[in-house]
């Protein structure tokens, strides 16, 4: 009976340093004692890390699995690409990760909005199919998703916080909270309205930008603009 590439990245992401290759199974241990075993057809008493080696030699590396059934996709879908493609897959398995930690993070949130944005971001995310360079283009989606759930549900540490005092009025407070995620981010608040802004390019100073929203800061003053036709706002950094 042979199982399939899944069982051994199943055994490597829960116990990488107790897995090994048997006769007939690829077997699973941890530190207590306990194992799991998938059957598969293999050379006998190999350890995993030689296993990937030789495999390596042969021109034969284990494949990377996503988070999803590979064997239910549609020929030709977002999906299928994935699957066939390890960089994605790897960020497929870090977003279920990530997601999972956000749940816990949402449980009491009200109203719940987790899961209805996550779909939403799965439909756009399929919809790299119209995208010239679809890999890219599924790859960017991933990684500003990842980093959102991170910002938004403060999963890493934040590295910093900035207070900006708009047109000379202090009931003009922007607050911006900066992130280390891949890209950088930041979460901006003013007033009762919160944005998520992603760093972009520039030839000076940092500037991030969301949805209606941008802010570019150089030497201790800023320009913010909050809403779709809105006016620039000059601020300065509050001390």
């Amino acid at each position: 009976m042979v199982c399939s590439s899944g069982a051994m990245n199943e055994c490597l992401i829960r116990h990488p340093l107790h897995c090994k290759w048997d006769c007939f199974s690829v077997t699973c241990g941890n530190r207590e004692g306990s194992e799991m075993s998938k059957s598969v057809t293999r050379g006998c008493g190999v350890p995993v890390a030689a296993a990937l080696v030789f495999g390596a030699m042969a021109g034969g590396a284990l494949a990377v699995a996503p988070s999803f059934d590979c064997g239910k996709v549609q020929a030709g879908s977002i999906e299928e690409l994935i699957c066939k493609d390890d960089e994605l897959s790897s960020l497929d398995q870090k977003m279920a990760s990530v997601y999972a930690e956000a749940v816990k993070k949402a449980a009491n949130e009200h109203p719940p909005t987790l899961k209805a944005s996550q779909r939403g971001w799965i439909k756009g995310r399929n919809d790299c199919w119209k995208s010239d360079d679809k890999k890219l283009c599924v790859k960017q989606s991933y990684q500003n998703r990842i980093a959102e759930l991170q910002a938004r549900y403060r999963l890493v540490p934040a590295v910093g916080t900035v207070r900006y005092v708009c047109d000379g009025n202090a009931a003009k407070e922007v607050i911006a909270t900066f992130f280390k995620t891949d890209p950088s981010t930041a979460m901006a608040e003013f007033g009762d309205r919160t944005a998520l802004l992603f760093q972009q390019r520039s030839g000076s100073g940092i500037r991030y930008e969301g949805q209606n929203v941008t802010l570019w800061e150089h030497q201790g003053t800023a320009r913010i603009i909050w809403g779709n036709g809105s006016p620039e706002m000059d601020c300065k950094v509050s001390r």
